[in-house]
C-alpha cells in the first residue's frame, strides 16, 4: 500500500507540474504580447505614413484635416522628419535614428518613459534641444545640459548638398526597456530636424493614433485611399511584421510543446489504476461473487484515476497562481532587455487560461482512466479469487 501511494503521489506531482508549467506559459506569453505591443505603438504610432522610397512629402494641412474629418477612428495625426545620422560628444562618436516632432501634437514618443530631464518644450527658444535614450547617454559619457553634435548626410533630391553638422543641447533622458529604442533613438524639435535633414518645409511622414487598434487596419486602407501617391501608410504590425509573427508563433507552438508534459503526466494514471487492478483483485473478486456489476466496478476505478487528476489540477493552478502573483508583485526573474524589450518577465494573469488548462487537463485525466477501469470491470471473479 505504501507504494501504491508513491506511486499515486508521483501521478499526481506530474498532472500537477504539467498543468502548472501551461498555464504560466500561457501567462508569460499573453504578458509578451502586451508588453511588445504598447512599447512599439508608444514609439511608432498606430499609422505611420511616409512618402514611397522615404522621399520628403510636401506639408499639406488641409491633407491633414481631410484625414481626421473623413476618418472618425483617427484619434490624432502629427508630423514628423526622421532619418540616421551621427551624434559626438566629446571624442565619443556613435550612430542615431534622428526624429524631429512637435512636441505640442507629437502621438509618437510617451513622456512617461523620461527618467532624467524634462520632455521638449512647446517653443524652440533659440536652442536645438535633444532627448537620448539612457543607453546612448551612457554610451557618450552624457547628462543633461551636457553640448551635443549631430551630423546628417543630405538623401534623395538633396544628395548634392552638403552634409550638415548642428549642436543640441541634451534636455532629456528616457528610458523605455527596449534596447532597440534606448541605444539609437533620438529626439528634437521637426523645425530642428528639417534643418538637420535640409529639407525645407517638408516633412518625412506623420504618425497617426487611432482610437481602436482593433480598426487599425481599415484606418490605414482610407488613409492611403485619401492620401493616395506618393504617400504609403503602413500599420504597426507591418512595420513590425516579424517581431508580431514571433510572437504569434510562440503563442502556437509552446502551448501545444507543453501539453505534451500533461499528456504524458495523465498517461502515469494509466499505470497507477493498472497497479491498483492488480493490488485489488481479490476484492474485486468478493464484490463481484456479491453481485457487484462490472460498470460498478469501472466506475470505482474511474473515480480513483479522477480523484488522482482533479488533485494534480487543482494543486498545479495553485502553484501557477503563486508564481505569476509573486512575478508581479516582486519580479524576481529578469531578462536582458537588449534581447527580449523588456527587463522582467511579464505576466498577465488571465481566469480563461486557467479554465482551458483545467479543463483540457480534466479530460485528459478521463480519458486515460478509461483503459484500466474497463480493465478491472472485466476480471473474472473466480480467476481473482483464485489469485487471492
Amino acid at each position: 500500500m505504501k507504494f501504491l501511494s508513491f506511486i499515486s503521489s508521483i501521478a499526481i506531482l506530474g498532472v500537477m507540474l504539467g498543468t502548472a508549467a501551461l498555464i504560466i506559459t500561457l501567462s508569460i506569453l499573453d504578458g509578451f504580447e502586451r508588453e511588445i505591443k504598447e512599447k512599439v505603438v508608444g514609439f511608432t504610432s498606430h499609422v505611420q505614413v511616409q512618402g514611397f522610397q522615404n522621399l520628403p512629402l510636401p506639408y499639406d494641412q488641409r491633407s491633414i484635416d481631410r484625414v481626421t474629418r473623413e476618418i472618425p477612428d483617427v484619434m490624432s495625426i502629427s508630423p514628423y522628419a526622421a532619418r540616421e545620422g551621427m551624434i559626438r560628444a566629446g571624442e565619443a562618436v556613435d550612430g542615431i535614428f534622428l526624429k524631429g516632432i512637435d512636441p505640442s501634437q507629437n502621438v509618437s514618443i510617451p513622456q512617461r518613459y523620461l527618467v532624467e530631464g524634462t520632455f521638449l518644450s512647446g517653443e524652440q527658444q533659440g536652442i536645438n534641444q535633444i532627448i537620448l535614450g539612457k543607453k546612448l547617454a551612457n554610451r557618450l559619457n552624457v547628462t543633461i545640459g551636457h553640448k551635443l553634435v549631430v551630423f546628417a548626410l543630405p538623401r534623395g533630391k538633396n544628395q548634392s548638398l552638403t552634409p550638415r553638422a548642428m549642436q543640441f543641447q541634451l534636455v532629456g533622458i528616457y528610458e523605455s526597456g527596449m534596447a532597440e529604442y534606448d541605444d539609437i533613438y533620438a529626439y528634437t524639435h521637426l523645425r530642428s530636424a528639417q534643418k538637420l535633414f535640409q529639407v525645407g518645409e517638408d516633412v518625412l511622414g506623420y504618425d497617426i493614433l487611432v482610437k481602436d487598434i482593433m480598426n487599425v487596419d481599415a484606418v490605414a486602407k482610407r488613409v492611403q485611399e485619401l492620401l493616395g501617391y506618393p504617400h504609403y501608410a503602413r500599420t504597426v504590425f507591418q512595420q513590425y511584421r516579424n517581431l508580431f509573427s514571433w510572437v504569434e508563433l510562440q503563442k502556437k507552438l509552446s502551448p501545444l510543446l507543453l501539453g505534451l508534459i500533461i499528456i504524458v503526466a495523465t498517461v502515469n494514471i494509466i499505470g497507477t489504476l493498472l497497479m491498483f487492478v492488480l493490488e485489488k483483485t481479490e476484492a474485486i473478486g468478493i464484490l463481484k461473487s456479491l453481485g457487484a456489476t462490472p460498470k460498478f466496478i469501472q466506475n470505482i476505478f474511474m473515480l480513483q484515476g479522477l480523484v488522482i487528476g482533479f488533485a494534480g489540477i487543482i494543486l498545479g493552478n495553485g502553484l501557477a497562481f503563486l508564481f505569476c502573483w509573486v512575478q508581479q508583485q516582486f519580479t524576481v526573474i529578469s531578462i536582458p532587455s537588449d534581447i527580449y524589450y523588456m527587463s522582467a518577465v511579464p505576466i498577465v494573469l488571465r481566469a480563461e487560461n486557467f479554465v482551458i488548462v483545467t479543463l483540457a487537463a480534466f479530460l485528459l485525466c478521463l480519458i486515460t482512466s478509461i483503459l484500466p477501469s474497463r480493465a478491472a470491470a472485466k476480471v473474472d471473479p473466480v480467476t481473482a479469487l483464485r489469485f487471492g
